[in-house]
């Protein structure tokens, strides 16, 4: 027997990035099966679900890979390079320690990865007819994510309106599922008359077994219940209005449904504490005056309990709940092209046990 009790070796293991970890396989045997054991992936997972990250797409020229930086409340800022798939791409979802990246070059494909451990699989090309395209530029206007690290699988979601080659689009809503246990995908088609931002796309929210949308008008939440393939609509509290100088943005809390509402002068943070009966509650109201040239042009990315990270046009920013504290985490010192909060995604270092 060692030193320390093997359940306290545990509890330090699972403290460590997914990186260095993996590396400790060498050390001995017992070690080397730890990362594939179901106890310890779990406890792994819940641990890291406590630190969430910030992962931001880079824009390097046209011809470089995708690389990212990783921004960390706990281990600062890294990088993260996703030159293991081989191809130029674009982040489109993350869930969970996933990330769902399509192809540039190969309008199509699609990848699903964990850039920590460098995992990744090739979706198969769904059967869609060429003449049958997404509107208005042949791209789904939504791309969801959910992976589900209890039952270790994932789903991935393309939504976009149809048109018929040579037609307008008729208002028919085209979902495609993939489904990592069958490896294959399936079609359901609906009616609707949605329209979602680029931060509506980027901030999809996978809890209870749903992926979740903010809509454009910020009327409503529109949810897929991938249980049983139907799209339902969730109300809003009703104090959150939509007005001049009032954005709302659709994050996870703890496994939680969050919204975040800003003005010129507050932050209010709302939780869904129970989702049947679609109740919210307001957790916190945050006072913006010691960043007040910063709101207009501040997203929120990423939260837990404790903290919620905030993108700006070139910097990122952690706002810690309990002692009030603001700080910066992350700037970039070029002139980027674009904002950071464009290609910010909410991220967190899971292992997703493999086959």
């Amino acid at each position: 027997m060692g030193i320390f009790p093997d359940e306290v070796i545990l509890q330090i293991l699972a403290r460590l990035p997914v990186k260095p970890l993996f590396k400790t396989k060498t050390v001995c045997k017992l070690w080397y099966r730890l990362v594939s054991d179901k106890y310890f992936i779990k406890l792994y997972n819940e641990v890291s679900a406590k630190n969430p990250m910030v992962l931001i797409e880079t824009s390097g020229s046209p011809e470089s890979r995708s690389s990212l930086v990783c921004v960390d409340n706990l281990r600062g800022v890294s990088e993260v390079s996703l030159d293991f798939l081989k191809d130029r791409v674009k982040v489109r979802a993350s869930c969970n320690g996933l990330l769902c990246c399509s192809s540039i070059p190969d309008k199509g494909v699609y990848y699903v990865c964990n850039p920590m451990t460098r995992d990744f699989k090739l979706l198969p090309r769904c059967r869609e007819r060429p003449v049958t395209r997404f509107y208005p530029d042949g791209e789904a206007t939504l791309v969801g994510l959910a992976g589900d690290v209890s039952k270790n699988k994932f789903n991935v979601v393309l939504a976009g309106y149809h048109r018929t080659f040579g037609h307008r689009p008729d208002g028919t809503f085209i979902c495609l599922i993939f489904d990592s246990d069958s490896n294959k995908w399936k079609k359901f088609v609906s009616h609707r008359d949605d329209h979602f931002t680029h931060m509506n796309k980027n901030q999809v929210v996978f809890v209870n077994g749903a992926l979740h949308w903010l809509t454009g008008s910020c009327s409503y939440i529109l949810a897929l219940d991938l249980d049983y393939d139907v799209w339902r609509k969730i109300s809003l509290p009703d104090e959150v209005s939509y007005g001049t100088g009032n954005r709302v943005y659709l994050l996870d809390s703890d496994g939680c449904l969050s919204l975040i509402q800003i003005s010129d002068a507050w932050m209010n943070i709302w939780v869904m504490k129970d989702y049947e009966k679609e109740v919210w509650y307001m957790v916190d109201r945050v006072s913006l005056r010691c960043i007040r040239g910063l709101v207009p042009g501040i997203f929120p990315i990423a939260q837990t309990g404790e903290c919620i990270f905030l993108a700006t046009h070139k910097q990122v920013l952690v706002y810690h709940q309990k002692s009030r504290v603001w700080k910066e985490m992350y700037s970039v010192k070029n002139s980027a092209s674009l904002p950071l909060w464009f290609s910010a995604y909410a991220f967190r270092s899971t292992i997703f046990p493999s086959d």
